[in-house]
């Protein structure tokens, strides 16, 4: 099934699970996110030291919930690139206008991460 997460662009926030590290049990955070076909981007203000991030590291299959409806997907660290700034600026200029806070320290030193996308749950 092809995955069309382009419908819930404009929504405020995710549901990010992920699987515990130590305790093997699911993990879910709510989280801002922007979608770029069949990826979303999110960053973490924790960088590396945010739980959901060393959860993702040792366990990267995620689930994530968009409204109703949850995805599988596979989550990836991203370094310095292309995909990297896509992530920044794509995020960035989804919040600012939602924001009274300035964004822009965040969106620069925050660690950028991807999640690909595969299939609904049904």
């Amino acid at each position: 099934m092809q995955v069309d997460i382009q419908n819930f662009a404009d929504e405020d926030f995710c549901y990010l699970t992920t699987i515990g590290r130590r305790s093997g049990k699911p993990h879910t955070i709510e989280i801002w996110f922007a979608a770029h076909g069949t990826t979303l981007y999110l960053l973490s203000g924790g960088r590396d030291k945010a739980d959901w991030v060393k959860n993702m590291r040792q366990q990267p299959a995620v689930q994530v919930k968009l409204a109703t409806h949850t995805y599988t997907g596979q989550a990836r660290i991203l370094t310095a690139g292309t995909e990297d700034e896509l992530a920044r600026q794509i995020v960035f200029a989804k919040y600012t206008p939602r924001s009274t806070d300035d964004l822009t320290g965040w969106s620069n030193d925050s660690l950028a991460v991807a999640i690909d996308l595969h299939n609904e749950v049904q």
